[in-house]
C-alpha cells in the first residue's frame, strides 16, 4: 500500500520542493548574470542580442531553426565587426581576422562545439588535441594530394555519366509528355523534363563518394531512392569484419540522416557541455537527432565491414586511408579506420551535392552566365564523350568563375568555426581578447563584404572574378576554411565540381520552374538547398 504522510509532513515536502525550485533558480541566474557583471573575456561593451550576452540559449535558438548564418550576418550588417552571440563567443566579420584567428602556429584550438560531432570515435574534423590532430592529418593528406585525387577521376566519371543516363531517359519520357515518381517525382511539360535537382544530385554524391570511401556505390542513381544499409548493432558489425553473410542491416534514407545529424550536432554544440544531456534526453527533436547520429554511425560500420569481408586491389580512399601510417608506422585500427571513412563520407557527399544544387539553381537563374557557359564549353569539349575529363575542363576559366561565385555566394560553410583563444591571448583587427576566448570569423558574412566583392555582392556574377584583385581573393575567398585545419579535401571536391558541372551544362539546358521564388536553404554545420525544381532539356 502507498505510504500515507500526514498533511504537515505533505505540507513540509512541499516546501521543501518548491525550496529546491528558488534555489535551482537563483544558481541559474547567477550562473549567467554573474559571469556577464564580471566579464572575464572583456566583452561586456561588444554589441549582441542581450539573452545572447548572459546566455548559450539564444545561439542554440538561432542554429536549432536553421539559418544562422544570415541572423548573424544581419548582426553584423546592425553593429559592425564585432558582435556577441554567445557569453563567451565573439563573432569578428573581418577578412584580415581569417588570418589570425585560424593561422598556422598561432596555438588556437577547436572548441568544445567539436564534441557534439564525435561519434564512432573522434576523427580528423572533430580531434581538438594538437597533437593527436597532427598525427592524424600525416596519415590522412597525401590520400588528397593532386597525384593522388586524379587516381580517383574514373569513379567520378563513372558516376555523373549514370546520372546523365538517368536524365537522358526521363527527358525522353518527359518529351512524351509523361510523368514518373523516380527521384521524388517528375513531370513532362513544354518539351522539358521538370524535377527537382536536388535529390539527384544527393545520389550522385552519395554515390561517388561511397565508392571512394567503402569501395562501392549506394546504388542510388540506379534505384533513384535514398536508401543505404546501417548496421543494426555497431558491436556485432565490427566482430564481422572478414566473415561474409554476418552483418544485420537494416535500411533508412542515408540523406535524410545526414541532414538530421547536422542540424542536431549543430544546434547541440553550441550549447553547454553540462546541459547536452538533460536536452538530448528529454526534447523530442534532440532525440531523434541523437538517433540520426547513431544511425549514421552504423551506416559507415556497415559499409566498411562489407568491404573488409571482400578484400580487393582496387585504389580509393579506404584502400590509401588502410595503407597510412603515423610517424611510429602505424597503421589505424578498424575503429578509427571507419571513423575516418565516415569523415570523408560525410564532408564528401553534403558539399558536393549542395554545391552543385546551388551552382545549377543560380546558371537558370541567369540565363545570360548560362549562355556564356555553354558558348566555353562548346568550345572546349567535343561531342564524343558526354563526360568530361578533368584535363579538358581545368583551365577553364569560365566555369571556374561560375562554381567559385555560386561557393562564393552560396557559403556551404557559411558559419563561424569557434576557436578557443590560447594562453597568452590574441589580438584580432585592433582588439585584444584573453585565454580562453570564443572567437569565430563567419564565412557568410566574409563573403559579402562589400570592400572586397563590390556593391553588388547579393549578385551572381562570375565577371567579378576577372575584376578583383586576386590579392583579395585569397584574403576573402573562404570556402575551404583556413589554416591547419582547413578542409583536407579540397583537391578532391574542386575535381568532382569540375567534372560534375561541365558535364551537365554541356548536355542540358536549365530553366527554374517558379524564378520568383527565393533559393530557400536549410544550415545545420553546412548550408542546404531545400529544393530546386529546375526544367531541363537536352541540348544535343
Amino acid at each position: 500500500m502507498p505510504t500515507a504522510y500526514p498533511p504537515s509532513a505533505m505540507s513540509i515536502m512541499d516546501a521543501d520542493f518548491t525550496n529546491v525550485l528558488i534555489i535551482l533558480a537563483i544558481v541559474v541566474a547567477l550562473g549567467h548574470v554573474v559571469p556577464y557583471l564580471v566579464d572575464p573575456h572583456g566583452a561586456k561593451n561588444i554589441p549582441g542580442p542581450f539573452l545572447a550576452k548572459v546566455s548559450d540559449a539564444w545561439l542554440g535558438r538561432v542554429t536549432a531553426q536553421g539559418h544562422r548564418s544570415e541572423v548573424v550576418h544581419d548582426l553584423h550588417k546592425k553593429h559592425g565587426k564585432f558582435v556577441r552571440i554567445a557569453p563567451n563567443h565573439l563573432s569578428i566579420a573581418d577578412p584580415d581576422a581569417l588570418q589570425v584567428v585560424y593561422a598556422h602556429g598561432n596555438g588556437s584550438l577547436k572548441s568544445d562545439f567539436y564534441d557534439a560531432f564525435v561519434s564512432i570515435r573522434r576523427g580528423l574534423f572533430n580531434t581538438r588535441d594538437r597533437a593527436e590532430h597532427a598525427r592524424k592529418r600525416k596519415i590522412v593528406s597525401h590520400i588528397f594530394s593532386q597525384k593522388s585525387v586524379l587516381e580517383f577521376e574514373p569513379h567520378v566519371r563513372l558516376y555523373v555519366r549514370q546520372l546523365i543516363e538517368q536524365w537522358d531517359r526521363l527527358c525522353d519520357l518527359a518529351a512524351k509528355g509523361m510523368s514518373g515518381d523516380e527521384g521524388n517525382g517528375w513531370k513532362g511539360r513544354d518539351g522539358r523534363l521538370w524535377l527537382d535537382s536536388l535529390p539527384w544530385y544527393n545520389y550522385l554524391a552519395f554515390d561517388i563518394i561511397g565508392d571512394l570511401a567503402f569501395g562501392s556505390p549506394f546504388g542510388m542513381l540506379t534505384a533513384c531512392k535514398d536508401s543505404a544499409a546501417v548496421a543494426i548493432s555497431h558491436q556485432d558489425a565490427m566482430a564481422s569484419y572478414g566473415k561474409a553473410d554476418t552483418l544485420k542491416v537494416n535500411y533508412f534514407p542515408a540523406v535524410q540522416i545526414l541532414n538530421d545529424r547536422g542540424e542536431y550536432s549543430a544546434s547541440m554544440g553550441v550549447l553547454p557541455v553540462w546541459f547536452r544531456p538533460f536536452v538530448k534526453n528529454l526534447h523530442p527533436w534532440y532525440r531523434n537527432g541523437s538517433k540520426a547520429v547513431k544511425d549514421l554511425a552504423g551506416l559507415a560500420v556497415a559499409a566498411v565491414a562489407k568491404r573488409m569481408t571482400s578484400p580487393t586491389d582496387r585504389v580509393d580512399l579506404l584502400s590509401k586511408l588502410q595503407e597510412g601510417k603515423d610517424d611510429e608506422g602505424k597503421p589505424m585500427g578498424r575503429e578509427e579506420l571507419t571513423a575516418e571513412a565516415l569523415t570523408q563520407l560525410i564532408a564528401g557527399s553534403d558539399t558536393t551535392s549542395n554545391s552543385s544544387c546551388a551552382i545549377t539553381y543560380y546558371l537558370a537563374l541567369y540565363p545570360d552566365v548560362q549562355a556564356k557557359l555553354h558558348a566555353e564549353l562548346d568550345e572546349a569539349l567535343g561531342n564524343d564523350d558526354p563526360v568530361s575529363t578533368f584535363d579538358q575542363v581545368k583551365r577553364l576559366k569560365y566555369l571556374e568563375a561560375v562554381i567559385n561565385e555560386a561557393l562564393r555566394i552560396h557559403s556551404t560553410s557559411g558559419i563561424g568555426l569557434p576557436r578557443v583563444v590560447p594562453e597568452g591571448g590574441m589580438t584580432v583587427c585592433g582588439k585584444t581578447f584573453p585565454e580562453g576566448t570564443v572567437l569565430s570569423v563567419p564565412t557568410y558574412t566574409i563573403h559579402r563584404e562589400k570592400a572586397v566583392w563590390g556593391e553588388d555582392v547579393d549578385v551572381f556574377r562570375p565577371e567579378r572574378w576577372f575584376e578583383i584583385d586576386q590579392a583579395d581573393i585569397n584574403k576573402a575567398f573562404n570556402p575551404f576554411s583556413y589554416g591547419p585545419r582547413a578542409c583536407v579535401g579540397r583537391n578532391l571536391a574542386s575535381m568532382e565540381l569540375l567534372i560534375i558541372i561541365s558535364s551537365i551544362l554541356r548536355r542540358y539546358h536549365f530553366l527554374l520552374e517558379e524564378p520568383e521564388k527565393k533559393f530557400d536553404t536549410r544550415e545545420g554545420f553546412l548550408r542546404k538547398p531545400v529544393e530546386c525544381n529546375v526544367g531541363i532539356k537536352r541540348r544535343d
